[in-house]
């Protein structure tokens, strides 16, 4: 069968591969797996219990979740009425739902938990379109989803025939809110064509298939991973949702998955453990290990030189196989983007014989525009890869990325004037990021267009680069580049609170148990200075830091220093920290 429409994809898996694990979730300890045809038929219970109780094409319904076997079906069960599905944070306040069940006039919501049923309710009275609110598991103030479940009916299932023939490859599917570090959230229009031409133009690029098994742990409201759940389903690689962040180095072990998703963030922090541990060992081991690492950062995909590729052999069989082992010893690919990845990681993993492939894309393009990939070493470090097919991409002489193709939406919804600031005349997307084609093919992103910044000397700052390359001090959790119309940079750091730790018990050295304490500690912050110093050399005289403030507290999504996907919120950064910023600059 061909797959014209999203919901195409389980029928199309069904026929061609059907999975005994389609999915599979961990319940009470076990893993609790959902057939192919189980998938479809859950779907289609769904499907007619929305026709059954009036829901109508073009309706709204908000799905706000952790990642799980019941999110996929509902998604599928809702696509096939017509209706559209309007995926949400759950880490997002209630003003926020507010504003976008409003602006989408959003009729159900479903989800996940009781926590998240509190926080629909508190705000269920400020948004007259919406009736019901339903939930996966037993809780207050919701319906238990499973009365979203209708059997087989002649009547129901030839409206839902009739519902499903009149769906066009070319109609709106999902309104997705951009997180957004400023404004309110936009809604992305996304049809099935946008998110299906992402889908069969990366299938080349995944080095998995039938038979594979992926891990999802990535927010599921993305479209980072929606797009590659529905990946995984149109190749037959099985998906195994983990239990929580805090479960997923255990259900790696137990998976054994062939390819997962990630952000640099999380593989900064997976690395910084490795490197922590390595810390702890003494003698010839602690030798080894940091050889080995020496020896990654060196690494190139081109080839290097006989001794080389020997001694990487004996570093793969003595230290990095440890490292294969921690994440179930049989990962082909992790696709990571949403923020750039430093190029040394990136290095590091494949040497290891973990191949990390970045890529780059927005919500706008549905998202995926370039990524590396193994398939006739199509991979750069400190790019994000060749453009997908189908998908034009230019340079404009600002150096903004201009983006042309199938996978780029058809706009914000109820908001035309910003659509038409962001799609011009000729159908180029303006993607807001600056960038270069390395070797007219590797796309490179510099920086967002937005976050460029100018000192009072005239001098351009483009943070993101800097910000990247101070990242790689194990001393360094977070850092923001500052200084827009200031005579120079400067910088707000988080301090990474275990690594200080670690480091000031070798030291012997007092610095407290908080980040608060950490800030305050002067023989920390000559420590970093030395840092700063070193990292500064790789940079213009005018780009250098010169002054920089250790703040008290880590920044988190909850906190609300950091979007959804972990990029820092400059504004919000900025208003927190404004008794520093006068520190730096009087």
């Amino acid at each position: 069968m061909e797959v014209k429409r999203l919901f195409d994809i389980p029928y199309y898996q069904n026929e061609k591969f059907p999975q005994k694990d389609a999915f599979a979730d961990k319940v009470v300890g076990e893993w609790v797996k959902v057939s192919t045809q189980e998938y479809i038929d859950h779907a289609n219970s769904v499907s007619r219990a929305l026709i059954k109780m009036g829901i109508q094409a073009g309706d709204k319904i908000a799905m706000i979740s952790n990642n799980r076997s019941e999110w996929n079906i509902c998604d599928i069960g809702i696509q096939q009425v017509g209706a559209i599905s309007v995926p949400v944070y759950p880490t997002i306040d209630s003003d926020s739902y507010a504003y976008i069940f409003n602006d989408a006039s959003v009729k159900l919501v479903i989800v996940s938990d009781q926590e998240l049923a509190d926080k629909v309710n508190a705000i269920k009275s400020q948004v007259a379109t919406l009736t019901e609110v339903y939930s996966f598991v037993d809780c207050k103030g919701a319906i238990n989803w499973k009365t979203l479940h209708e059997g087989p009916n002649a009547e129901l299932d030839a409206e839902l025939e009739k519902r499903k023939a009149a769906i066009q490859g070319d109609d709106l599917v999902t309104l997705i809110y951009t997180s957004g570090t400023t404004g309110n959230p936009k809604g992305v229009m996304l049809t099935h064509n946008n998110l299906l031409s992402n889908v069969k133009a990366c299938e080349p690029r995944l080095p998995v298939g039938q038979d594979a098994k992926s891990l999802s742990f990535l927010p599921v409201c993305h479209v980072f991973e929606r797009m590659l759940l529905y990946l995984y389903q149109y190749t037959g690689v099985s998906v195994y949702f983990a239990e929580s962040l805090d479960t997923i180095g255990d259900n790696l072990k137990e998976i054994k998955p062939d390819v997962f998703t990630a952000v640099p963030r999380l593989l900064e922090k997976v690395f910084d453990k490795i490197v922590a541990k390595g810390d702890e060992l003494t003698g010839i081991k602690r030798k080894l290990f940091f050889w080995a690492l020496d020896l990654g950062e060196e690494f190139d995909v081109r080839g290097k030189s006989g001794l080389y590729n020997f001694k990487l052999k004996i570093a793969r069989k003595l230290i990095f196989s440890k490292w294969q082992e921690a994440l179930g010893g049989n990962v082909k690919a992790i696709a990571c983007g949403s923020a750039a990845l430093q190029p040394r990681l990136a290095r590091v993993f494949f040497a290891a014989g973990i191949p990390v492939m970045e890529g780059y894309g927005l919500t706008e393009t549905s998202p995926v525009i370039s990524v590396n990939m193994e398939k006739d070493n199509k991979i750069m470090f400190g790019t994000t890869g060749t453009v997908i097919d189908q998908v034009t991409v230019k340079i404009a002489e600002d150096g903004e990325i201009l983006v042309k193709g199938p996978n780029v939406m058809i706009g914000y919804y109820n908001k035309p004037d910003k659509t038409a600031e962001v799609i011009d005349s000729e159908g180029w997307f303006h993607t807001g990021d600056i960038g270069e084609l390395v070797d007219g093919e590797f796309l490179k992103i510099t920086d967002r267009k937005k976050e460029i910044f100018k000192t009072s000397g005239g001098k351009y700052i483009a943070p993101q680069v800097m910000e990247n390359k101070f990242k790689e001090s194990r001393f360094i959790e977070q850092i923001m580049v500052i200084g827009e119309n200031q005579k120079m940079p400067a910088a707000f750091i988080v301090p990474d609170i275990e690594f200080v730790k670690e480091w000031a018990k070798r030291k012997n050295v007092n610095v407290g148990e908080t980040l608060a304490d950490i800030s305050q500690n002067d023989e920390v912050r000559d420590r970093i200075a030395k840092e700063i110093e070193q990292f500064n050399e790789g940079f213009g005289q005018w780009e250098k830091i010169k002054k920089f403030e250790l703040v008290p507290n880590a920044w988190t999504i909850e906190g609300g220093e950091l979007t959804p996907t972990m990029k820092p919120k400059r504004k919000v950064v900025m208003e927190k920290y404004q008794d520093l910023f006068k520190k730096i600059y009087g």
